[in-house]
């Protein structure tokens, strides 16, 4: 049969038919010498399969895999029920999401007035950043760790102001020229008694020898 005949016997469009092939779901159905493509009760039963998978919300790379389990004689049912398992979590998650968002819905309309006044709460919740309806909170602006009402120091003035050690410094240094100098005065006043002891002893052997 050609790819009309087998899109109407199983429920799957010719141009679906086309983009499964494409992206290799189905294999590559042969052509004729005029380059019709041709399909037989394989390639039909395949895309039903497909067609029922889709239905179920199974994604096409879940179908993949559950394409490769059904044309498998050995398979276990334990990976066919895990696939499904992952699939009913995945409902799951989005039946809670289109929970939230119907309860949101279902809270808008009830506020809604709906009479000839321009206010309308679900447009305001459309003009929100948030789409649960809720404006978003802009971030608290930056404080900094000094109290009011006081005022930090300037550090201009610390660093123009000569440190405090300094001073201590200098005068503690004024009298050290005057430590050296009377120190150079004791020097002096006792290089004078040294050739007075070495005359000393001189004159006190000249008395002994006779």
């Amino acid at each position: 049969m050609n790819i009309g005949e087998a899109a109407a016997a199983s429920g799957v469009s010719a141009k679906m038919i086309r983009h499964y092939e494409q992206i290799g779901l189905l294999p590559a159905a042969p052509r004729t010498d005029a380059g019709y493509r041709q399909y037989g009760a394989r390639e039909v039963g395949m895309l039903r399969f497909i067609r029922h998978g889709r239905a179920l919300g199974f994604a096409l790379e879940q179908i993949r895999a559950l394409l490769d389990l059904w044309q498998d004689r050995q398979r276990s049912s334990r990976q066919v029920k895990a696939l499904a398992q992952a699939h009913l979590a995945e409902l799951d998650a989005k039946l809670a999401e289109l929970r939230a968002v119907k309860a949101t819905l279902e809270h808008l309309v009830h506020c809604c007035h709906g009479d000839d006044r321009p206010d309308c709460p679900i447009i305001e919740s459309l003009e929100a950043a948030d789409p649960t309806g809720a404006a978003a909170t802009p971030p608290p602006p930056a404080t900094s760790s000094a109290r009011p009402g006081r005022r930090r120091p300037s550090t201009v003035g610390a660093e123009s102001d000569p440190p405090s050690t300094p001073r201590r410094a200098r005068t503690m240094a004024v009298p050290a020229p005057a430590q050296a100098a009377g120190g150079s005065r004791a020097h002096s006043s006792a290089e004078p008694q040294r050739p007075t002891a070495a005359i000393q002893a001189r004159t006190a052997g000249r008395r002994r020898t006779p």
